[in-house]
């Protein structure tokens, strides 16, 4: 009885410290190699994307409920289904996987959850996509630089002048810190891979229904929200890596903080505000204002205060705060997995 209670404590042990394969010493490397995975090589377009295969699970379902579903309370109720399908799709999908590849051998679950988690960051797509803006701008080709911003924003961009261009490039930018690299890091923090990628379906679920117009007023409405709570804590978190970075690369990281406590709860949005708010007083520019969403005008509340006015280095220092600060996330991950190990590690043999 006793070798037999001894055995199982080793069995219990060991199966503790290899599942999941995010945690622990493992885990820190995983979140490392993810971002650096992401952060040199982003998303070859030869490779197939993990969020290609979601939008076409969305496009599928929704097709199935529009047959079937014609009334707006039916619709809101079917709401529910998208994330409860894609959401929990990509979760379970992603832990049978790794979790069979863990029963082959624990390093390729482990190589697994880092390309994996890779899939989930855009950290290098979205640097390319503002230093493209950019690029037109320093060659003075507007109508390139309009049409390059116009593939990453909602807005109208046809008769943007320069500041306005830079503008829209920057809140873009400082936004998509939160979706694209500090939420799904965090998820993958909590959950490694299996909860980064549901992450990233609950975001391209927004992306794709969660408007506030005539169509997916009803269907995508459990979707938009899911997607300001997902993105609640690690918005506020960007907003103090924001101020971090500020402060390593010697800009204002006072302006960034008080303009965070002044503006960020004015955006329409409950997230976008703090990156935005952050990086505008960092750079000591103002943000929002009048933007034309089809032809329709719509202004969206101030962020900062115009000390200078804007100009195309203003991406570049966006780019930049953008790489401070998450590396400054990838560390804090390092240390919060290094800490739940040891601590994990002292309760197991106290």
């Amino acid at each position: 009885m006793e070798r037999e209670g001894q055995g199982q404590m080793t069995f219990e042990v060991e199966h503790l410290w290899t599942w999941p394969f995010w945690t622990g010493m493992a885990g820190a490397w995983i979140i490392i190699l993810a971002y650096l995975l992401d952060r040199c090589i982003g998303d070859p377009r030869w490779i197939p994307h993990p969020v290609i295969g979601m939008g076409k699970g969305i496009s599928a379902l929704e097709r199935v409920i529009r047959s079937r579903v014609r009334t707006d309370s039916g619709l809101k109720r079917a709401g529910l289904l998208l994330p409860m399908v894609i959401a929990g799709g990509s979760f379970s999908i992603t832990w049978g996987l790794v979790y069979l590849l863990g029963l082959i051998h624990p390093v390729i679950a482990a190589v697994a959850e880092v390309v994996l988690i890779a899939t989930t960051i855009a950290s290098k797509g979205l640097k390319n996509a503002g230093m493209e803006v950019y690029r037109h701008l320093k060659q003075q080709d507007w109508p390139a630089a309009r049409r390059s911003l116009g593939m990453i924003v909602g807005r109208d961009t046809a008769h943007l002048d320069e500041p306005e261009v830079v503008r829209g490039t920057v809140e873009t930018v400082a936004e998509n810190i939160v979706d694209a690299i500090v939420s799904p890091l965090f998820y993958a923090l909590i959950g490694g891979a299996p909860l980064a990628m549901a992450y990233r379906a609950v975001n391209t679920l927004d992306s794709m229904v969660g408007y506030k117009n005539d169509k997916y007023l009803h269907l995508g409405w459990a979707s938009a929200r899911l997607d300001d709570v997902a993105n609640w804590i690690p918005a506020r978190l960007t907003a103090i890596l924001l101020i971090v970075g500020a402060w390593v690369m010697k800009l204002d990281a006072k302006g960034a903080a008080r303009m965070v406590a002044r503006d960020a709860r004015l955006h329409p949005s409950p997230n976008s505000g703090f990156p935005e708010s952050a990086v505008a007083g960092a750079l000591g520019i103002r943000l929002g204002g009048h933007n034309v969403y089809h032809g329709v005008a719509s202004f969206r509340a101030y962020m900062g205060e115009a000390t200078r006015p804007m100009e195309a280095e203003d991406i570049v220092q966006t780019s930049r705060l953008m790489f401070w600060s998450a590396g400054a996330f990838v560390v804090l991950c390092v240390f919060i997995t290094l800490g739940v190990w040891l601590a994990g590690g002292t309760l197991l043999w106290s």
